[in-house]
């Protein structure tokens, strides 16, 4: 009786990490290039009463173990990579990745981080930047006073400088690939981190090696569906409800045993 009460508890416990994980896609709907989380789930170990085989009270054996099971545990989060919706701005410093890929971009301690969120602007020097300021690598410098900035699909930059006719190229941004994305670390402030797991970043042309290419004016959204996620947010409060009402009837029956003269 007292088992059925510790396993209900790991199911409760279970699903209240994945309506927190649910919440978070929720809160992050409209942020730029955020990609959504999913839990993963594996069952504990049973208790295995008699294992297949033992010999029973005929003198036979059983043909099949009698086991337990002790409930759940959240193993890991997953986060799922796949392309969000473009959305026009028409701004200049816009990026929006359509395909594989990140950023890559150098944080103040000096360390590179990844990102999808390609809401760029540029800084007081004329370097391309992230909203939270982070260098854009390969760094590329927009002169002062310069004009009709464009972005090429292949990561060109080129731009109208003053004092010249021609236009002037001023460098060419590249996108980071992975082997495995989902074992990406993330940071917080739309940053990823590669990890052991995730494989080593390859820095690449946009549009080479299956890197995907870039889309000037244009930024990507989560890829979170508000249908998908309250769906989840219904089935989920159903299996806590249900996990609940299991402590509630083994309760019941242990008050059932315990009035018993």
């Amino acid at each position: 009786m007292l088992r059925s009460l510790y396993t209900a508890a790991t199911g409760m416990e279970a699903q209240q990490t994945q309506m927190d994980v649910i919440a978070n896609n929720l809160a992050n709907a409209s942020t730029t290039g955020f990609k959504r989380e999913r839990a993963e789930f594996s069952d504990l170990l049973s208790d295995t009463i008699h294992a297949s085989g033992a010999p029973d009270p005929r003198g036979g054996s059983s043909p099949a173990a009698l086991q337990v099971g002790l409930g759940v545990r959240t193993d890991s989060t997953t986060r799922t990579f796949t392309q969000g919706d473009l959305q026009t701005t028409g701004n200049s410093t816009d990026l929006a990745i359509q395909g594989d890929g990140l950023f890559r971009v150098q944080r103040a301690n000096g360390e590179f981080a990844f990102t999808r969120a390609g809401n760029l602007r540029l800084d007081a020097t004329g370097r391309l930047v992230t909203q939270a300021g982070d260098l854009i690598d390969p760094a590329i410098t927009v002169p002062q006073g310069a004009s009709q900035l464009t972005i090429k699909p292949d990561g060109t930059v080129t731009a109208q400088v003053p004092g010249r006719t021609d236009v002037s190229e001023l460098g060419t941004l590249e996108i980071s690939t992975f082997p495995n994305y989902g074992a990406l670390q993330a940071l917080g402030n739309n940053l990823f981190e590669q990890t052991q797991a995730s494989g080593n970043a390859t820095q690449t042309k946009p549009g080479e090696n299956g890197a995907g290419s870039l889309n000037q004016g244009f930024l990507e959204t989560a890829n979170v569906k508000a249908v998908e996620e309250m769906i989840n947010v219904i089935t989920t409060q159903r299996a806590y409800e249900m996990n609940s009402k299991v402590i509630q009837s083994a309760d019941q029956m242990l008050q059932k045993l315990t009035s018993l003269r």
